[in-house]
């Protein structure tokens, strides 16, 4: 796969901008059809996007979308499933939504050197756009900075993406004498970030305790949508070096407190469509 097809698809996956039905879509193959076979057939996309309030026509149209984006495959028979291509950025995406991690401050920290020849400037900013998209601080031009707990993350999406051969990683210990909360600071915009977390609490804060299947389903679905733009803002600092409160961690545990009670009724829900 080449570069540009790769960075493509991974940022096809993302919901910035608001939340589109395509969006919706990706995640509803991304965590249920694949763990029912990998293939849906339209009309039973259909009856499950209805519990999201989107029409038929909406939903046949974006999947189209999907499909001419290479997201989508046509399986014959009204059928489709995600791209075979697209299962490591799906199975890296699962680990940093629903095991993500969060390091402590002696942890060691990632840093990331390239440099890339004028001549090649859209590779230098595919690569900056893979290192923002997966949550690295930018400590000056050419060096970034992140945990050292996504290293194996990163190597696989700069390795995916082509680009492993332009970028040298380091795994150390920051020794500089002035405080590491304000460098991290001035590295990662947690100003810019605070707002998108607290958007997604007043969002998700009051989903009730007691839903049925169709409405469990449908807040997942939009709670993971949400989300997964959201969790590679913050790729696990240590929260003693993030603002007190920090609005990211509530956001956090409300994102894991909604999983945990939706996600059975969901399953129920998928399944007795599937089946």
């Amino acid at each position: 796969m080449s570069a540009g097809h790769d960075a493509v698809d991974a940022d096809d996956l993302m919901s910035e901008g608001g939340v589109r039905p395509q969006h919706l879509i990706v995640t509803v193959f991304g965590r249920y059809v694949r763990a029912h076979g990998g293939e849906i057939r339209i009309a039973a996309l259909i009856e499950m996007m209805s519990a999201l309030g989107l029409d038929p026509g909406v939903v046949r149209s974006s999947v189209s979308r999907l499909k001419r984006r290479g997201i989508l495959v046509s399986e014959g028979g009204g059928a489709y499933r995600l791209s075979s291509s697209l299962e490591g950025v799906f199975s890296a995406g699962d680990r940093r939504i629903f095991a993500s991690r969060r390091a402590e401050p002696a942890d060691p920290w990632l840093l990331a050197s390239f440099s890339i020849p004028e001549s090649e400037r859209p590779l230098r900013h595919q690569l900056r756009r893979i290192l923002q998209r997966l949550g690295f601080g930018q400590v000056s031009g050419g060096l970034w900075i992140a945990p050292g707990l996504i290293a194996d993350e990163t190597e696989t999406a700069l390795r995916r993406a082509g680009l492993d051969g332009y970028v040298e990683l380091f795994l150390g210990s920051r020794v500089s004498s002035d405080p590491l909360e304000k460098a991290v600071g001035e590295w990662w915009d947690l100003e810019g970030m605070e707002p998108l977390y607290r958007g997604f609490v007043d969002a998700f804060g009051d989903v009730p305790g007691e839903i049925d299947q169709g409405a469990a389903f449908a807040a997942h679905v939009r709670a993971i949508t949400q989300w997964r733009r959201l969790v590679y803002l913050d790729p696990g600092l240590p929260l003693e070096l993030l603002p007190e409160r920090w609005v990211g961690a509530e956001a956090g545990g409300l994102f894991a407190d909604l999983h945990r009670r939706l996600e059975p009724d969901a399953e129920r829900f998928v399944s007795s469509v599937m089946t």
